[in-house]
């Protein structure tokens, strides 16, 4: 009996592989590799890491800004060139012109440029003054870093207003003498100016909302009385803050 029971062990049945089933999962591993190398393939393509290219090694490290003027502020620069090109030139060590030609003024940096981000701040400052603001005021453009120019026309706000109705809108932001612009201007320390049916907002980022708020709602129709309390709580509630 044992040599029997020896014989059956010995001869037991044994599962052998397929030749199709070991294909299929070396087919299958393949696959999967392949698979993983375009994953990182395309994670590296995706994220490329570049070193910031030196302002030596460009084409002759000069960078250009151009803005342009409208007919009705060439008076106004021409009678503040010197004040806008003192600081652009001593302070921020830019060069600046005003082209005949093209009628822009252009500002590019040169080799006395300590900083690049110099160029964007004169920019800045030259925006402000075309789009009406006081040299004085734009002048904090380059002073400070928190400081920004947001523009919005009335028909964004309100798109219906047309004729008289989009005239008294405007009416109603600049008030009798100018008092209900130069109220909101106090209350957010902002600077604002009322170009037509444009309107320019200069502060920080929260006053020029603020501003912004009341302007829409006289905009939309609210009296000025209702505008002020709203004005006097975020007052009072700044001053609380701070």
């Amino acid at each position: 009996m044992e040599d029997t029971n020896n014989i059956l062990n010995e001869t037991e049945f044994k599962a052998v592989p397929k030749k199709k089933a070991a294909k299929r999962k070396a087919n299958q591993t393949g696959e999967n590799e392949e698979k993983m190398e375009v994953a990182t393939d395309s994670v590296s393509e995706e994220r490329p890491s570049f070193p910031p290219v030196k302002r030596e090694k460009l084409s002759d490290g000069t960078e250009i800004r151009k803005i342009a003027v409208p007919a009705h502020r060439y008076s106004p620069l021409k009678e503040n060139w010197m004040k806008i090109f003192t600081p652009i030139v001593e302070h921020l060590h830019l060069q600046i012109r005003f082209n005949l030609k093209s009628r822009q003024v252009e500002i590019r940096t040169c080799k006395t440029t300590e900083d690049i981000a110099n160029l964007q701040k004169a920019a800045d400052f030259v925006k402000a003054f075309i789009c009406g603001f006081d040299v004085e005021d734009a002048l904090a453009l380059i002073r400070l870093d928190d400081l920004f120019v947001d523009s919005f026309e009335v028909k964004d706000v309100k798109s219906s207003l047309k004729g008289d109705h989009l005239n008294r809108a405007v009416g109603r932001l600049a008030g009798k003498g100018g008092r209900t612009k130069f109220t909101i201007e106090n209350v957010t320390k902002t600077r604002i100016v009322l170009a037509d049916q444009k309107i320019h907002v200069l502060g920080s980022y929260q006053n020029i909302q603020v501003a912004k708020r009341a302007i829409c709602n006289l905009i939309l129709g609210s009296p000025p009385s209702k505008v002020y309390g709203n004005l006097r709580a975020v007052a009072g509630r700044t001053a609380d803050r701070f």
